[in-house]
């Protein structure tokens, strides 16, 4: 009788911070009878973004299955829905950056002996430690060593176990179910999973070039272990050097090393409306308006640009109907879905809807100096005080937040939610909000990090979408 095929487990994942910004990966090759570590590989990999970061994950996790048995089936799973579905031949590779790597991966083993499967992120806690593990190495300037590693620690043998063959069970309950409802389906039906298109990262100004992973050194390889159940030296094609090596710069400040990955908020302000070329108060009390033929225009640039260089993951926006629509151009070029967030409205300007700076100088004077002397002071009429505003905005960002760690987040919205955002990130004071300009379809950014901590960078850049 033939040998019995192997079967393997690999988990892998990888993070940035900055994203892009210094990132790492994490691979782990579980036994999926007893969850048995049977390989572990992390590298620092220099500056790159997430998803970068979590093909080059799944690469390496590849590279040790195969180098443990290359005939072996392999099941992968990874918290990265973007890497599971493009992997799985559902949702189209669109960025540049994401081809070669996926190429790569699908070179490594026959594509008949590999199935993806997504996980979530509380259930990936191992690679997931590996990936911090190597980018903390690479900020000392070190290399990742297996012999600091505390990625395994965190379950006990039988958890170990009890987690990898459970959810093999489920993913084999899944399968059955999936061509179940395959072979019911009419013909040509299409499932919502299979209608949607990928798009990875976030719309960055950095160069191409800074959006790809920097080598850590010439000629350099991941560090690949075998787990404590194997023993023996690593395989010859993933040598380990005798000396650390040099770690590549890293971009703007560094977090502490649980941090992880950053939730990221892309804010595009809507395109035109027919009250933004006279800046009017165009609020959340007024009349509602559409986009204009410009703003139209611009929506559709936006999306095409999205499309082509990000990762955008997930697409809200605020209730109105210029948000909406411009929201719904960019989520309909990516194969995503729009969710409504009621706090990303514009102030409510009450009586100075539709009116010009100097309208409203000329009619309430009064009030216009005390709205600009104090956060406090609202609009004439029953209007919204942009203190107010902050706190709504900073509940909706909370909210975000925690509804999508770790993910780029498009926020489609206004003047008054962006600058908001941005003030409470550098914690400016409220007068600052006077001192900034936001163009129409213009892109801001901010990344918060799980001490609480945000990083800013303002775009305000619509040269793009012209």
């Amino acid at each position: 009788m033939p040998d019995a095929v192997r079967e393997f487990v690999v988990e892998a994942d990888g993070g940035s911070r900055g994203n892009p910004g210094p990132a790492g990966y994490g691979a782990v090759v579980l036994d999926p009878a007893t969850g048995e570590t049977l390989a572990e590989a992390a590298e620092f990999i220099g500056v790159a973004t997430n998803n970068v970061a979590e093909y080059k994950g799944l690469i390496a996790g590849l590279r040790a299955a195969r180098a443990l048995d290359p005939a072996a089936r392999v099941r992968v799973r990874m918290d990265s829905k973007l890497v599971v579905e493009q992997m799985s031949g559902r949702w189209k590779i669109k960025h540049p950056d994401m081809r070669p790597l996926a190429a790569e991966a699908g070179r490594i083993l026959p594509p008949a002996q590999v199935a993806y499967e997504w996980i979530p992120r509380e259930r990936n806690k191992h690679a997931d430690r590996l990936a911090n593990e190597a980018m903390d190495a690479g900020k000392r300037g070190e290399r990742w060593s297996p012999s600091r590693s505390t990625a395994d620690l965190s379950a006990s043998p039988d958890e170990r176990a009890a987690r990898v063959v459970g959810d093999a069970a489920a993913g084999a309950a899944r399968a059955r179910a999936a061509l179940a409802g395959a072979a019911a389906a009419t013909a040509g039906a299409v499932s919502a999973g299979s209608a949607r298109a990928a798009s990875a990262g976030s719309t960055r100004a950095a160069s191409a070039g800074s959006t790809r992973a920097a080598s850590t050194s010439a000629g350099s390889a991941p560090v690949v272990v075998p787990g404590p159940g194997r023993g023996g030296a690593a395989p010859a094609s993933t040598p380990v050097p005798d000396k650390p090596v040099e770690a590549a710069p890293s971009v703007g400040w560094g977090t502490s090393a649980d941090l992880g990955a950053p939730a990221t908020f892309v804010l595009l302000r809507h395109g035109e409306t027919a009250l933004t070329p006279a800046k009017r108060f165009s609020g959340s009390g007024g009349t509602d308006p559409e986009l204009s033929a410009v703003g139209r225009g611009q929506a559709e640039r936006a999306a095409a640009a999205f499309a082509e260089r990000g990762t955008i993951e997930v697409v809200v926006s605020s209730p109105l109907r210029r948000c909406r629509e411009t929201a719904a151009a960019v989520a309909g070029r990516l194969g995503l879905d729009v969710h409504i967030e009621e706090g990303l409205r514009e102030t409510d300007f009450g009586a100075w809807e539709g009116l010009t700076f100097a309208e409203v100088r000329e009619r309430h004077p009064d009030d216009l100096d005390a709205w600009l002397a104090s956060a406090k002071a609202a609009p004439t009429g029953g209007g919204e005080s942009f203190a107010a505003v902050a706190r709504r905005v900073a509940a909706a960002r909370d909210r975000l937040i925690a509804a999508h760690p770790r993910r780029t987040v498009l926020a489609v919205t206004h003047v008054t939610p962006i600058k908001t955002l941005v003030r409470l990130a550098l914690g400016a004071p409220p007068e600052s909000l006077f001192r900034m300009e936001l163009s129409a379809a213009s892109i801001s950014e901010v990344a918060y990090y799980g001490d609480g901590n945000a990083s800013v960078r303002l775009l305000n850049d619509t040269g793009h979408l012209r």
